[in-house]
């Protein structure tokens, strides 16, 4: 197994931080299992590093590694971006399309800003998770899923299925093993480093 400074040198992770090397830690120690990751934290902290460590220590290491930002795709399209789309499906569906699911494979896909999808579409997700099947957008034929999924939010998920937000089943379902990032206002021994990295 790779130490945590190997990683941090392979993925450009810039550091010494203790949360942030525990952070790491976590992804190591995880990225063997199918277990369900949620990377928490602010943005710009580093979340997107952490899923591409899980797939690249994983088995899944030479299928495909596919990032959506939920919060990206416009709320008319996340459906058929997600889960693709049958031909005929709605105005403009010209021809079968995979989606981001079916597209990764025996691969991971990432979810980034998880928090931003609505009630359909985590009912959706919920579903997925449960009974690992996917259906594209105007069709009834069920796709086996066989990918890891890892998801990432910088918002307080917690809060946001107490304020009714998000729903409560999706959140354990994604938060097999929660990693947070510390902020950088946290990791005061890193500013030297990082500024004269940057500069």
């Amino acid at each position: 197994m790779e130490s945590v400074q190997a990683i941090k040198q392979r993925f450009s992770i810039i550091g010494n931080n203790a949360a942030l090397n525990r952070a790491i830690e976590k992804a190591i120690q995880v990225s063997p299992t199918d277990i369900s990751v949620l990377v928490t934290g602010e943005s710009g902290v580093g979340k997107e590093s952490i899923p591409k460590i899980i797939h690249q220590l994983s088995h899944r290491k030479h299928s495909k590694y596919i990032a959506v930002n939920c919060g990206a795709i416009p709320e008319g399209t996340i459906d058929s971006e997600l889960f693709g789309h049958e031909k005929g499906a709605f105005t403009g569906a010209s021809q079968d399309r995979k989606g981001k699911f079916e597209e990764a494979g025996r691969g991971t896909i990432f979810l980034d800003e998880i928090a931003e999808t609505n009630e359909a579409i985590q009912v959706k997700l919920l579903r997925v998770l449960q009974e690992l099947e996917i259906s594209r957008v105007g069709s009834n034929k069920v796709v086996p899923l066989h990918c890891r999924i890892i998801s990432a939010t910088n918002k307080d998920l917690s809060e946001e299925v107490r304020n009714g937000n998000f729903r409560q089943d999706l959140f354990y379902r994604l938060m097999g093993l929660p990693i947070n990032l510390p902020r950088l206002t946290e990791r005061d021994n890193d500013i030297l480093v990082l500024a004269r990295h940057f500069s």
